[in-house]
Parts: structure tokens; C-alpha cells; sequence
């Protein structure tokens, strides 16, 4: 059983474009040049509303397998939606990064996701350490192609 959620070729501009609130649209390219600079990837969209940077390929012992985002984004109309890899895939990197979170301000948290309602709720420059170490841990884990 593969991701349903797949890489598609629609633009990541005009997807940010159709965000109605408009704050929420100026923090969706607030993150989308927060994750550009680190990643150095281009975005692509990953159904109809995750922006995502880079890819790996997954297999789990039950056999479901697929590809994914190494990392990404969602402006989802509560909380932006981020999705950290690294720290979902690596138990180290997800003790890691406690100590960051402690730092980051206002936040909840999934499994692999990291939910913010506001940036302006967080410090900046502790979530681009996040993202950043997380991306190092994915590519570690999944070198790149």
C-alpha cells in the first residue's frame, strides 16, 4: 500500500494565491522562504495543499512503502501544519529537538507534524533551527539521489 498523497505538478504560488485569510497567506510565503533557505530545494505541491521539499522513499516492515516529502508545509486554515521527518524517522533527533521546542514559543504537536496557529507565536530563528536539523537528519538517514 502506497502514500496516497502524492508529488503533483500544480504551482505552489497559486496554490498560496487561493489562501483566503490574507495573514495567513503572507505566513505561508514567510515559511515557504524559510524552508527554501534551508532545504535549498525548489517547492513542489503534494496533493492539493502540502508544500514539500525534496522526497525519500520509505518502506515500513509491514511492507506499505512509498514516497514522500523530506520535508514541508501546510497552511492549513487553523494551524499551519509542519511536517518534521527527521524527527518522526530518528529517535535522536526527536530528543534533540526537545530543548528546541522549549525554546520555540507557542506550539502543539502530531506524530510528525508540528502545529503553529500564528507565527508570530513562535521565535523564528529557533523554528529555522528545527527545520534545519531536521532536514540534516533526513538527508543522513536517506542520502540524497
Amino acid at each position: 500500500m502506497a502514500n496516497k498523497t502524492t508529488q503533483t505538478e500544480a504551482s505552489v504560488e497559486e496554490f498560496i494565491d487561493t489562501i483566503d485569510h490574507e495573514r495567513k497567506r503572507e505566513e505561508a510565503r514567510e515559511l515557504l522562504a524559510l524552508f527554501e533557505r534551508v532545504t535549498g530545494e525548489r517547492p513542489k505541491l503534494w496533493g492539493p495543499s502540502i508544500i514539500g521539499f525534496g522526497e525519500y522513499h520509505y518502506e515500513y516492515d509491514s511492507g506499505r512503502e512509498g514516497d514522500w516529502m523530506r520535508t514541508g508545509f501546510s497552511p492549513r486554515k487553523a494551524k499551519h501544519s509542519l511536517y518534521l521527518m527527521g524527527g518522526y524517522c530518528d529517535e535522536a533527533e526527536a530528543e534533540r529537538r526537545k530543548e528546541k521546542l522549549d525554546r520555540l514559543g507557542k506550539w502543539s504537536r502530531g506524530k510528525s507534524c508540528l502545529y503553529i496557529t500564528k507565527l508570530d507565536d513562535v521565535d523564528m530563528d529557533v523554528l529555522e533551527e528545527i527545520v534545519a536539523d531536521d532536514w540534516e537528519t533526513m538527508n543522513a538517514l536517506y542520502p540524497p539521489a
